[in-house]
């Protein structure tokens, strides 16, 4: 091996090894208390953020961290909300368990709105355009986990005990986040970008929000 094609490899392998995706430590926490944070998604308006946990739902203004409105989930007697959604002007949302019960809320009311075929239910034109919802990218998928985020060619997945791992386009590891707060090795954290963070949720109530690194 030549020193030159010598020196390229350790300089791919540098760059693996100490590149940077995220900020730490997390640049801001919004903690809502004794829940597991299962899903999340910002308001249109950008101004907002919809936090699914094993209780239920919360809606927290993303600047203030305070609770702005709660729907209390139930699907059989299981409060956990794995997906989370809003319309397009923001003023319904959408929750999803387990099971695939989709309950719609009345942002402004705090009341739920209806609740939708609890059991494969796959929505038809009409009834998406009618409530502003778009049916692409998974947005009904009843098995979904938000474990999985992309943004310019990296990857973030949930890993086994709440950690996320970042991942290059040709799936090198180029940053780990662990949180030893986490207790449940089952717990896999949502991951989310937005508007240059990353956001992601533990399992003992706190939402984080993470720089990203500057190229």
């Amino acid at each position: 091996m030549t020193g030159s094609v010598l020196a390229t490899a350790c300089a791919v392998l540098s760059f693996h090894v100490s590149a940077q995706v995220v900020l730490e430590p997390a640049a801001k926490t919004i903690k809502l208390g004794k829940a597991e944070i299962t899903s999340l998604a910002i308001a249109p308006k950008g101004d907002r953020i919809l936090v699914g946990t094993d209780s239920g739902a919360e809606l927290r203004d993303l600047e203030s961290g305070k609770r702005v409105a709660q729907f209390p989930y139930d699907e059989d007697g299981s409060k956990a909300v794995y997906y989370t959604a809003f319309n397009e002007n923001g003023e319904f949302v959408v929750l999803i368990g387990y099971a695939g019960t989709r309950e719609v809320w009345d942002v402004k009311s705090g009341k739920q709105d209806k609740m939708l075929s609890r059991q494969g239910w796959i929505p038809d034109a009409i009834r998406t355009k009618d409530m502003g919802l778009r049916k692409g990218n998974s947005n009904f998928d009843r098995f979904y986990l938000q474990t999985e985020a992309d943004q310019d060619g990296i990857t973030a997945r949930a890993d086994r005990d709440g950690a996320v791992v970042f991942t290059d386009a040709d799936g090198n590891a180029l940053q780990t986040l662990t949180f030893s707060e986490n207790k449940d090795q089952h717990h896999r954290a949502p991951c989310l970008f937005h508007n240059g963070q990353f956001i992601t949720g533990t399992d003992d109530g706190r939402v984080l929000f993470y720089e990203l690194a500057k190229p």
